[in-house]
């Protein structure tokens, strides 16, 4: 998907406006004053631990996706010497906006304004920041939140309920705010407040941060599959040694850009994946409804698996458009099932049948799992399903304690097999050089050597032992 650059200025300093064609080349790719706009979501955030303080007076900067040359790449989290006293850092976030995934970046300023809601951890719970506070001239820490390894730091304090009243809780760890799955978080008057102040645009240290980030092959999705090489750094010389090795050793190509622009893990199978998450959790869908839905996107799945392997990991133009028809149907369908007036009160059953659809979609617009492992764990999620809908239809609605534990059991082999597939070194890999994305026979291809600090699954919590809600109209 080809991304077009929004000839706008983004809001990082105060009468402060660089215009696009002042830029350089990658400057305009890696997003770093104007608005990228792009036609599909960025990957989840990786998990990772946070680096050790290097010393006293750095603030924190999460780590974050951004578009550049060969799609979506990672830049590291890490600590930065804040431009002046006073100043925090608001971090840059992916929004869903008139159909697109624009980019809004970071800034320094007196307070923390919006940035979409995103859970980016250690301080930055969606809402504000809770790691730290600015004390006169000095910065306090909070060690609830901040790794000081063996440094020494005095101005320490602790406060574990602000970070827990800011948290936007995110198990799927998305990355974006709105659209299709997004994090649903409009900004509070505060907020809008915020985000109107006197800014300082990003340090040159942080610039050149990401423009190392920009040229590091091991940083982009379409090489590592949702598993940056380095997820974030003790601070961004240390980064810096590392991607100038990287750029040595494997350089970025001209094939690189061109299958890295092309690389879109399987959108429309996440996509209706994801709405049917969507349904299951607003109780427009009921557990009946989307195991028939689910049923037919894994078939969907694994006609997908079935071409392509046996058409060298292509797609011919027939098999596009009998899939693209198949699809057609299957989202009429989602349509329906979501508009028919069937609803189920939200419960817990159907938040885990949600939550395991939500880690499907996931894997598939990550690249991590196949379409063929889409169509498997589709299959024993329709199965589970199905369960539930002739569970409560026997009973009048509800479900008791036994049908109840069966049902978890179930879904938590369903998660083991959705964890161990997002994590079994098996996934899509790029398309060739001018060519469509493909899955090569046996589901794929070896995936790079993972991250220090693998995103691990959502472990969902147990099923409540009251959960309620009939397959029938409300």
């Amino acid at each position: 998907m080809k991304a077009r650059k929004i000839f706008r200025t983004l809001a990082l300093a105060a009468a402060v406006a660089v215009p696009a064609a002042m830029l350089s080349t990658q400057q305009a790719h890696a997003g770093v004053f104007i608005g990228i706009s792009v036609g599909f979501a960025p990957p989840a955030l990786p998990v990772y631990v946070q680096p050790p303080l290097p010393a006293p007076g750095y603030i924190w900067t999460p780590g974050y996706w951004a578009y550049g040359d060969a799609g979506y790449y990672w830049v590291p989290g890490t600590w930065i010497q804040p431009p002046t006293v006073g100043v925090l850092w608001t971090p840059g976030y992916w929004g869903f906006e008139g159909g697109s995934y624009l980019f809004h970046a970071g800034y320094w300023g007196p307070h923390v304004g919006y940035y979409g809601g995103v859970n980016y951890g250690f301080g930055y719970g969606g809402i504000g920041f809770a790691g730290g506070q600015w004390r006169g001239r000095e910065f306090a820490y909070n060690s609830a939140v901040a790794n000081f390894g063996s440094v020494h730091v005095t101005n320490v304090y602790v406060d574990r309920t602000t970070v827990i009243n800011n948290t936007i809780v995110n198990n799927n760890h998305v990355a974006y705010s709105g659209g299709p799955g997004g994090i649903n978080h409009a900004p509070s008057p505060q907020e809008q407040q915020w985000s109107h102040e006197n800014h300082i645009q990003p340090t040159s240290n942080q610039l050149q941060h990401q423009q190392f980030a920009s040229q590091d092959r091991t940083q982009y999705a379409a090489f590592n599959h949702g598993r940056p090489g380095t997820p974030a750094a003790a601070n961004p010389a240390a980064y810096h040694q590392v991607a100038q090795q990287h750029m040595q050793t494997q350089p970025l190509t001209a094939q690189d850009r061109a299958q890295g622009r092309a690389f879109q893990p399987n959108g429309r199978e996440a996509n209706q994946d994801q709405r049917i998450a969507n349904g299951l959790k607003t109780g427009q869908m009921t557990s009946g409804e989307a195991a028939r839905a689910t049923a037919q996107q894994s078939r969907i799945d694994q006609q997908v698996h079935n071409d392509r392997a046996a058409n060298g990991g292509a797609l011919t133009g027939q098999e596009r458009q009998q899939i693209n028809r198949e699809q057609n149907n299957a989202s009429r369908n989602i349509y329906n099932d979501n508009h028919n007036g069937n609803t189920v009160a939200p419960n817990a059953v159907d938040n885990r049948e949600a939550n395991q659809q939500q880690r499907t979609a996931n894997g598939l617009r990550s690249g991590q799992m196949t379409s063929g492992e889409a169509g498997r764990t589709n299959a024993n999620q329709s199965g589970v399903d199905q369960q539930v809908h002739n569970n409560r239809v026997a009973d009048g609605g509800a479900m008791n304690g036994q049908q109840r534990q069966q049902i978890n059991r179930q879904q938590n082999a369903d998660s083991r097999q959705i964890y161990n597939q997002n994590h079994n070194n098996v996934n899509r890999p790029a398309p060739p050089a001018g060519g469509l994305p493909h899955e090569a026979a046996g589901s794929g291809a070896v995936r790079p050597a993972p991250a220090a600090h693998p995103q691990p699954a959502a472990r969902p919590a147990a099923e409540h032992p009251h959960e309620g809600g009939g397959e029938h109209k409300h």
